[in-house]
């Protein structure tokens, strides 16, 4: 069964950036798309961005755009969220996951298979 690790997390100053990673132990493609979630202690988890795998399609909540971009590596079945000009409320687990229907693309719904999550923390 495919799975997803994420990888790239860390502790940045605002400002910062950092380079989230998401590998699949199968080839991204079958996937059909990708997304990045995030949550927050005490909050709900949103929906950062997504990708659709087997094109150029990208999808981005308005909380990240202009900062923020989604983007993947075929060869090497990876999946990747570029995070420029972080601010303190980036702060968060951040989630990939799959989406194999291409519905609510920024919503949990539809999303069946999950990574375990990297810590991303971003100081004042």
């Amino acid at each position: 069964q495919v799975q997803l690790v994420e990888s790239g997390g860390g502790s940045v100053q605002a400002g910062g950036s950092l380079r989230l990673s998401c590998a699949a132990s199968g080839y991204i493609h079958k996937l059909l798309y990708m997304g990045w979630f995030r949550q927050a202690p005490g909050k709900e988890r949103e929906g950062v961005a997504a990708i659709r795998t087997g094109g150029v399609s990208t999808f981005y909540a308005d909380s990240v755009k202009g900062r923020f971009t989604i983007s993947q590596d075929f060869a090497k079945n990876t999946v990747y969220l570029q995070m420029n000009s972080l601010k303190p409320e980036d702060t968060a687990m951040y989630y990939c996951a799959a989406n194999p229907s291409g519905l609510s693309l920024l919503d949990d719904t539809y999303y069946n298979l999950w990574g375990q999550g990297t810590q991303v923390i971003v100081s004042s």
